[in-house]
């Protein structure tokens, strides 16, 4: 089938598209509100004379997509695939700029509100990552103006009495922020207004959309006509705040700062191991459009990504959606390819999942009679890991160098599952 003819089958729907040549190399990266459309659009006679399309439209020989969501789904997938897989023709988003985060600092006394590209991992409440730098600006503007919260960087105590004789800023003159900088709010009132923020930021904001849309109406009705649009504008502020990533699915690792030695030698402790740790390998399952379903592995050396040990294989032997038979089939063909050519199993093999799927992994190796490689799993939902001969799961501390290791590894494998079936450069990169 023609590319021409191929888009015509795209969903309507939010989502990735991704041209490809004749190589079946991904050449460009887009983003679309109606696949069908936009994609639709490159095979239109205006498309080939366009300056901005003309040198790309005669490479197509071939084209894919991936179905999100939301808008925002596809705005985030976009600049992560563009950023991992440099393609020609795409010239913005390569570089390594991140999208914005709101965090707020749930250790402090009187907690302050801010907008970061670097968030922190310790002492805050994460909130993104947000598409749209601007969009998040105007809406911390439109909160602060609501709950009247801090952003300032003061460090500050409420059993200070120094505070009482500070000189608050612009922000208390004009009705946004309570000054506890000026003691003007104790702490538990402030704090209050703090979790009335969190709460909305966490989705439960109908209440209070609600009310500002009755206070519109009202202020509408008595002609008071620019306070209903200031209300109008902060509604509108307010539910584009629901316009943002979430932390899980849409992984910036190059956000957050792991420390590979520490984390790999917390793992040589942790598990007692004979020596440190250098080479992880980490497997997920991922099922696809249409039912296919295919296995990730990653390969970190050193507790840094290698990519040119990452691999992906299309399941060969399963029918149906059966995650622990897959499990089996693709550490059986790895660990044998690597046990024929002589080639050294990890010093750390790690399972995305529970129980189950590190059951799957041993049963696995026991079936083609390999010595196995110390092997683990990492169950997302508490992060509980696990391992062989123990009947309860361990958890790691939340912020241990070793867990937030293992983290980057498993997010690794998932994102490179999910998000990298449609980029195959040859048909030979899908299994071994």
């Amino acid at each position: 089938m023609s590319p021409r003819d191929k888009v015509r089958k795209f969903p309507a729907a939010p989502g990735v598209y991704l041209m490809k040549d004749k190589q079946a190399r991904v050449i460009y990266v887009g983003k679309a509100v109606n696949l069908r459309s936009r994609a639709g659009s490159y095979f239109l006679a205006a498309a080939a004379i366009d300056r901005r399309t003309c040198d790309l439209v005669p490479e197509i020989a071939d084209v894919d997509f991936i179905q999100t969501d939301s808008e925002v789904d596809a705005v985030l997938l976009e600049a992560r695939l563009i950023k991992d897989i440099q393609p020609r023709f795409n010239s913005e988003l390569k570089d390594d700029k991140t999208f914005p985060y709101l965090q707020i600092f749930t250790h402090e006394d009187f907690p302050r509100i801010e907008f970061t590209r670097k968030p922190r991992t310790k002492g805050v409440k994460l909130y993104g990552p947000f598409p749209s730098a601007k969009k998040l600006r105007g809406t911390i503007g439109v909160l602060q103006k609501i709950f009247k919260f801090r952003t300032c960087g003061l460090d500050i105590a409420e059993d200070e009495e120094k505070w009482r004789w500070f000189r608050p800023c612009l922000l208390a003159s004009i009705n946004q922020c309570t000054a506890p900088c000026n003691l003007r709010i104790s702490k538990e009132e402030y704090r209050n207004e703090i979790r009335r923020l969190r709460l909305f930021l966490d989705g439960k904001k109908e209440t209070l959309l609600k009310e500002l849309k009755e206070e519109m109406q009202q202020a509408a009705a008595e002609r008071k006509f620019e306070k209903a649009a200031r209300l109008r504008d902060e509604i509108k502020a307010l539910e584009s705040l629901s316009l943002r990533g979430n932390l899980a699915e849409h992984a910036q690792p190059e956000v957050f700062y792991i420390d590979p030695r520490k984390g790999l030698k917390g793992l040589k402790k942790i598990f007692n191991l004979p020596a440190v740790p250098r080479v992880i390998e980490g497997v997920d399952i991922a099922h696809l459009q249409g039912g296919e379903t295919v296995a990730s592995l990653v390969q970190f050396i050193d507790g840094l990504p290698f990519k040119h040990g990452y691999k992906r294989y299309k399941i060969r032997t399963v029918e149906g959606v059966d995650d622990f038979a897959s499990m089996r089939e693709v550490v059986s063909r790895r660990l044998r390819r690597l046990s024929q050519s002589g080639e050294a199993f990890p010093d750390v093999l790690l399972i995305d999942g529970g129980k189950g799927q590190l059951s799957a992994a041993l049963e696995a190796m026991r079936a083609i009679d390999v010595q196995p490689p110390f092997t683990i799993s990492l169950a997302k939902r508490e992060e509980e890991v696990y391992v062989p001969g123990e009947d309860e799961p361990r958890r790691l501390g939340r912020h241990s160098y070793a867990l937030r290791l293992l983290q980057y590894v498993r997010d690794e494998a998932h994102r490179f599952a999910q998000a990298y079936h449609h980029t195959l450069r040859k048909k030979s990169t899908f299994g071994e």
